[in-house]
């Protein structure tokens, strides 16, 4: 079974994080859900990301806000995808999280949602499992196919009310 790993730098980062594993749990994926800090507990970090793949996880979604140095710590010791998650901040209402996250240095990718960009987070790491496992893939067609009629049904409300004006 395919596994994503969510961590953040703080409980208190959960909200943003929520709608990520919400996404991904909807689509029948384990998701593993830890709050390691890249500063507060380096250790633990590293651990993480050296046994990440031994546990199963094929992609890591990293979400910290201010000095948002967890994703690329994490990159730097594994080999999986990492998606970089940006918290609102109060300081630069998450600009400083996002361009820490998105500056990392060659070799050290992660990819970048946008800030409290949590279902969209999921939905890359479910994309990234996608190409391996057609069952998610499919599911993801679905999950479009569903939006797109969405849309179709309000704009054709939407004209329908226009007309009566």
């Amino acid at each position: 079974m395919s596994k994503v790993a969510v961590i953040m730098g703080s409980k208190s980062d959960f909200a943003v994080v929520k709608p990520a594993v919400e996404v991904i749990k909807n689509f029948g994926v384990e998701v593993e859900v830890r709050v390691i800090s890249a500063h507060r507990t380096p250790e633990e970090a590293h651990g993480f990301s050296k046994t990440a793949v031994s546990r199963g996880v094929e992609v890591i979604i990293c979400t910290a806000g201010k000095a948002a140095h967890l994703g690329g710590v994490i990159a730097a010791n594994t080999t999986l995808p990492v998606i970089g998650l940006p918290v609102k901040t109060d300081m630069m209402g998450g600009l400083d999280s996002l361009l820490s996250i998105v500056q990392m240095p060659s070799g050290i990718p992660v990819a970048t949602v946008g800030v409290n960009g949590g279902e969209n987070a999921g939905l890359l790491a479910l994309q990234i499992l996608g190409v391996k496992y057609p069952d998610i893939a499919r599911k993801l067609a679905d999950y479009k196919a569903k939006m797109r009629d969405k849309i179709n049904s309000d704009d054709k409300t939407l004209q329908s009310e226009i007309a009566d004006i």
